[in-house]
């Protein structure tokens, strides 16, 4: 039998059906891009000449119009290029549904890193124990955040499902149809969503996907691993910040929170309602109809109404369907069974929260609150705080703060802020009461610096009410190279407290700690960023593990690899011992929610990679970095982090991203209610500077330079040393080694300096790009003679070549948007401003979509 290779499987069924169905779509007719099918091409076929040529993206505009134009008017012409960002943006529709219906194709879902692969590996090595043992304990929680790089509103999200369901089927007149209505459907907001907004549109996910995704993954590891015996471990838990992310967002309030958990829980009960109405079909026997039938009409009243008390919960919910199940092998031979062992794991998994609310804030905002709270509550005769608490040192303010317990009324604050807070803290407890404990069980404090920061959170907990157990998790957040390095100090300080030290007994004995690669990469370079979490981790561990701690590292990981993002599942596989790995916890955000987990194949698959490299490092050979690997790494570490930080540090570094790239229009997009800036100021301030608008304007600009920059450097100085062999030693002996400058790869192939190569005769900024360049040649260079290939991604053919797709399907786009920037700074240099100003900048803004989109995981 042949075997196809995964390029041959994707140019099959992902290559050729987009020519296909692109052949198609050219030729419908839409009301607002009549033509543009035809025009496309061509305009396609002048960029890349153009950019060959070495012509900058106002020669190559131009030229289409005087070639193909006859004498267009200054109307006309910005009318046409609106159409093609229009068309663009609709084909990389199509192209995604088109690979998302290719995905259980293209990738084999038994294959490498599935379960049944893991399954088969460990039962044939003797290892079937060992692997029972492990998921007994272990679990993925994925988080969903409503962080803005998800450009496709939910019309589009429906048209895309319907689109790939149709190209499974080959349904041609369905596929017509759907792609017409996508050429008709507006794809831009003209409001900014509301932090409800965004948490109904990631509900979808939730019950059209990960309902069914996770639940599959559950019932396979029950009946194929533990051979149908029950399982505790729900295997799989799912978080969800829309809604409990303040951290920023003022819009995030404490109504806002108890919306987003009521529908949860609505939402959850629904679909149990939706398959108990289908159960109802086949368990049509005595003694079980009548249970059926009072389930129903509960989960129906709970779904339509909101009651203010609750008397149902999913341990009443779950002894119904046991009634039913006993009733099931005892009377009827156990038939339909499986049926409804799947909703009693569906119940077991997602409760009656369907998802755990964080509820996050930054530290200096807590710390604020805190300081009025405690003045606030001394002017109103209160003693819980001595009058000289402000001014006492640190140590002994933690002593304080560990002790403090009680019910404080939030009528006698008048400090908006300290109401605002405590009233997210009030919504915990109430959405404990109706969704159940898992309903919202964390509290996460971003930029945590200090123990202190934590302590001041701890206290403000234990003072509203929740009784002489805390159901609550502290989750530090530490994010900057300074805080990464100072965290083991901190969390010693922690463990050492006698009464925080019985929080965490109290809670499992586990200690979950959250650590930032957005901020982290953003604060200290890609290396130093990767490298400090991961000593970090280590150090953490340690501390834990000396106290009796098991540690639970969440990572706030972006959609690229300079946030995080890329092989996650490959970095997980290659932790070794000296970091705990009971728990793997992420997030996941934007674009990499629909890229990755958009259909329940491709969720499936994912989540399964996930649970595979947690197994593989536990169960198997766990990866072991030598003292002499280690070396190395602090070496390129600091070597990449001192080239950074002067690049960062450049006289013109923040006014080139401020005139030259998309930066200040990605506020202007209504994707996200999320502020782009952590400030109000006019000015701008790289603290203040958010992650994925610095992230996604250097993807933009396809530079990607938070993915590289500072690596060449770094292994160019072993190469003029002349001991370049021991980095090759490394690479080939160190899978995180590997998995972090393959990901560096992928942020070289995403980036195309031909785009931006006029930049280089720029009185102001030519210097700078020159510079960026030319660390883009050497770590392009040196990643390739390190891995022995000629090409980029050489080793992930297939990912090269849907890159290369998408990339060349938003050339034209880049040209367009590179055009508009270059106009408006014409303008400003003119001094001028009015309406042609207004439209190049509305042509700016508008190429972001098809842009972030085309590229899955930009920001």
């Amino acid at each position: 039998m042949t075997v196809v290779s995964k390029l041959e499987r994707f140019n099959e069924n992902v290559l050729s059906k987009y020519q296909i169905y692109n052949s198609i779509f050219m030729t419908l007719p839409f009301d607002t891009i009549s033509n543009t099918g035809v025009l496309l091409p061509l305009f396609h076929e002048v960029c890349q000449k153009g950019f060959q040529e070495g012509k900058n993206p106002s020669e190559i505009v131009d030229s289409f119009f005087k070639k193909y134009q006859d004498n267009p008017s200054e109307k006309e012409k910005v009318n046409l290029l609106f159409r093609f960002i229009q068309y663009i943006e609709r084909l990389v529709v199509l192209f995604d549904a088109i690979e998302d219906a290719a995905f259980p194709i293209v990738n084999n879902m038994d294959g490498i890193g599935t379960l049944r692969n893991s399954k088969e590996n460990a039962f044939s090595n003797g290892k079937k124990e060992e692997l029972i043992k492990y998921l007994e304990d272990f679990k993925v929680r994925i988080v969903l955040t409503a962080h803005p790089t998800q450009f496709y509103p939910g019309s589009v999200l429906g048209i895309i499902t319907d689109l790939s369901k149709a190209i499974q089927n080959d349904d041609l007149l369905l596929i017509k149809s759907l792609l017409a209505q996508l050429g008709k459907t507006p794809f831009f907001k003209k409001q900014k969503p509301s932090p409800y907004d965004e948490a109904i549109s990631l509900i979808w996910y939730l019950e059209n996907v990960f309902y069914h995704s996770v639940s599959k993954i559950y019932n396979y590891v029950q009946q194929n691993i533990f051979d149908g015996e029950f399982l505790e471990n729900e295997i799989i838990d799912l978080g969800f910040w829309p809604g409990g992310d303040r951290d920023g967002n003022p819009f995030v309030t404490t109504e806002i929170t108890l919306q987003v958990a009521e529908k949860l829980r609505q939402t959850i009960l629904k679909n149990y309602y939706r398959d108990v109405r289908q159960l109802k079909r086949r368990l049509t026997f005595s003694g079980v109809e009548e249970i059926l039938a009072r389930v129903e009409k509960r989960l129906y009243k709970h779904v339509t109404k909101s009651y203010k008390v609750v008397n149902f919960c999913k341990e009443i919910l779950l002894e119904e369907l046991y009634a039913i199940r006993e009733i099931l092998v005892n009377e009827h031979e156990s038939l339909f069974l499986r049926e409804l062992d799947d909703l009693i794991h569906k119940v077991t998994i997602f409760g009656f929260h369907f998802a755990t609310l964080d509820i996050r804030q930054d530290s200096r905002v807590h710390h604020n609150v805190f300081t009025n709270l405690v003045k606030e509550l001394q002017e109103s005769g209160d003693s819980t705080f001595s009058e000289n608490y402000l001014t006492l040192p640190k140590k002994e303010q933690i002593a304080i703060l560990s002790k403090v317990k009680g019910d404080i009324d939030l009528s006698v604050f008048s400090d908006e802020m300290v109401v605002k807070t405590l009233g997210s803290i009030q919504a915990i407890k109430e959405i404990q009461y109706r969704n159940g404990e898992r309903g919202a069980n964390r509290y996460i404090i971003s930029n945590n610096q200090t123990a202190l920061n934590v302590m001041e959170t701890f206290a403000m907990l234990n003072l509203s009410g929740f009784g002489d157990t805390l159901p609550v998790d502290v989750v530090p957040l530490f994010e900057t190279v300074d805080d990464l390095q100072n965290a083991s100090d901190v969390m010693r300080t922690l463990y050492s407290n006698h009464e925080y030290r019985n929080h965490v007994e109290q809670r499992g004995n586990k200690q979950t700690i959250m650590l930032g690669f957005s901020d982290g990469t953003k604060d200290g370079g890609y290396l130093m960023a990767n490298w400090s979490i991961f000593k970090a981790k280590e150090e953490l561990t340690e501390v834990s593990r000396e106290f009796g701690i098991d540690v639970i590292f969440f990572d706030g990981r972006g959609g690229p690899p300079a946030r995080g993002g890329g092989k996650t599942n490959q970095f997980y596989a290659s932790l070794g011992p000296t970091i705990e790995d009971k728990e793997i916890q992420l997030t996941i955000q934007g674009q990499t929610i629909s890229s990755n987990f958009g259909t329940q194949n491709s969720s499936q698959y994912n989540l399964e990679q996930l649970l595979s490299s947690g197994i593989k490092n536990e169960v198997f050979q766990k990866d072991v970095m030598t003292d002499d690997h280690r070396t190395i790494m602090n070496d390129l570490a600091e070597t990449s982090y001192q080239t950074y930080v002067a690049f960062k540090q450049h006289p013109k570094f923040l006014s080139y991203l401020e005139k030259m790239s998309t930066l200040q229009y990605y506020a202007k997009t209504n994707i996200g209610s999320r502020p782009s800036k952590r400030s109000q100021s006019d000015t701008l301030n790289f603290s203040d500077l958010r992650a994925i608008p610095f992230v996604g304007s250097w993807s933009q600009l396809k530079q990607n330079v938070p993915g590289f920059f500072g690596v060449g450097t770094a292994l160019k100085k072993y190469e003029e040393s002349n001991q370049f062999e021991k980095i090759v030693d490394f690479y080939n002996h160190s899978d995180f080694f590997k998995t972090l400058l393959e990901n560096s790869v992928m942020s070289l192939a995403k980036s195309f300096f031909a785009l931006t190569s006029y930049m280089a005769d720029d009185e102001e900024f030519g210097d700078f790009w020159k510079l960026i360049y030319e660390e883009y040649l050497t770590t392009k260079r040196l990643l390739l003679k390190l891995a022995g290939h000629t090409e980029l991604m050489e080793n992930y053919p297939d990912g090269k070549a849907s890159i290369e797709i998408r990339e060349n399907i938003v050339l034209p786009l880049l040209t367009i948007q590179q055009y508009a920037l270059r106009e408006i700074q014409k303008l400003q240099k003119e001094g001028k401003s009015g309406k042609k100003l207004e439209t190049y900048q509305k042509i700016v803004t508008r190429s972001l979509f098809g842009n972030i989109n085309a590229s899955r995981n930009s920001a």
